[in-house]
């Protein structure tokens, strides 16, 4: 199979960010964007990502060899309705959703399970929208693909391909176990960073004691609890089955923390804590998934005139840019009296490299 051409439905930050990685490899590529809101069409005009915008589903998605749907699964389902009178027999169609069965069965419904094959790049950000896409999100993070049972070779080969091409990590998976895995590493944390901040912001007292004292840790562990409500509340709609039995799940693991803790029952507090820790220790370090590592680092600076100054002064010596600076005054979970923030996790780890040179102690976020 031959890609030259290249259609998207929705360009927010996940299209968007696969439709500049796509520009930047493969700059001959023609690619073509439908979008609701016209502000992403221009600036993905005049950035010179794609080739061609519009604002309705035409016949100028007939040239297409794949067709990468990127907005919701209500408005997925409704342009496929559209498309299938467009697009040639042998264009590939694929989306971006982190829920499978759901598209999956919509797609077999309309005829064109021959054509289709689910994708999900385990890349993203609290941040959504166009304006924050990136050609550099998906590298090194796992591109997962739910061919079905009529897919063809040739198209799981394209677009395997297509997605290493880009420095993702591509991995085949049933769409039905990609969903039980998802609501487990993904979904079920997500929600709970949402209740543990809806449950910090109901126990709050009047001054906004909790709210100053969560700036460091808490804040950090619920760093997600940024993200789109809408997005959320469709992923918990669309995997509902799978989220409800993880839930359940949570909950027994609640129950058996609970009851060690009544009866003070330290032993099991020990094992339960301890195998956490072996597991959580144990997961790769190189891989980067839908919760993003910030690009920042944490440096033990003395409470002296000029401390700041001079590590900016190193910094900049270096010619790294710094984004964001400050004293952290909550350091529970991370250590190091400064937060230095960078453009990307390559320079913090440079300016990491350069201060320890200078002998500061340096934390890096693992």
């Amino acid at each position: 199979m031959n890609i030259r051409t290249i259609g998207f439905i929705g360009l927010g930050l996940i299209g968007g960010s696969i439709a500049k990685a796509l520009r930047r490899v493969h700059p001959e590529l023609q690619m073509i964007a439908y979008n609701r809101s016209r502000e992403s069409l221009i600036a993905a005009m005049e950035d010179g990502t794609i080739n061609q915008a519009t604002d309705t589903l035409n016949e100028s998605f007939a040239a297409c060899d794949l067709i990468f749907l990127c907005a919701p699964v209500s408005v997925n389902i409704r342009c496929l309705q559209i498309l299938k009178d467009i697009i040639r027999p042998d264009c590939l169609l694929t989306d971006v959703g982190s829920v499978k069965t759901t598209i999956h069965e919509a797609v077999d419904e309309i005829g064109l399970s021959r054509q289709f094959i689910g994708g999900h790049p385990m890349a993203g950000s609290e941040k959504f929208r166009y304006a924050n896409a990136s050609d550099r999100l998906l590298e090194n993070a796992y591109y997962i693909l739910t061919p079905g049972a009529d897919s063809s070779t040739e198209h799981l080969e394209a677009y395997r391909n297509l997605v290493a091409s880009i420095q993702a990590i591509p991995i085949v998976l049933d769409y039905r176990e990609h969903d039980r895995a998802t609501a487990a590493i993904s979904h079920l944390p997500h929600i709970i960073a949402y209740a543990l901040v809806n449950l910090v912001r109901r126990s709050d007292n009047t001054e906004g004691l909790m709210r100053m004292l969560a700036a460091g840790g808490f804040k950090d562990i619920t760093r997600i609890a940024s993200s789109s409500p809408e997005m959320w509340q469709q992923i918990c709609t669309e995997n509902q089955a799978q989220v409800l039995q993880m839930l359940d799940a949570y909950r027994e693991d609640l129950a058996l923390v609970e009851a060690a803790i009544r009866k003070e029952d330290n032993a099991a507090l020990i094992k339960y804590f301890d195998q956490a820790r072996i597991y959580r220790n144990a997961l790769p370090e190189s891989y980067r998934g839908t919760i993003q590592p910030l690009p920042e680092i944490y440096v033990d600076v003395p409470d002296e005139t000029g401390a700041i100054s001079v590590v900016s002064a190193i910094l900049a010596a270096n010619r790294l840019s710094i984004k964001n600076m400050g004293i952290r005054n909550n350091r529970e979970v991370q250590a190091g009296a400064l937060k230095i923030v960078f453009e990307n996790m390559k320079a913090a780890a440079r300016a990491a490299e350069i201060l320890k040179k200078y002998n500061y102690t340096v934390y890096e976020r693992d």
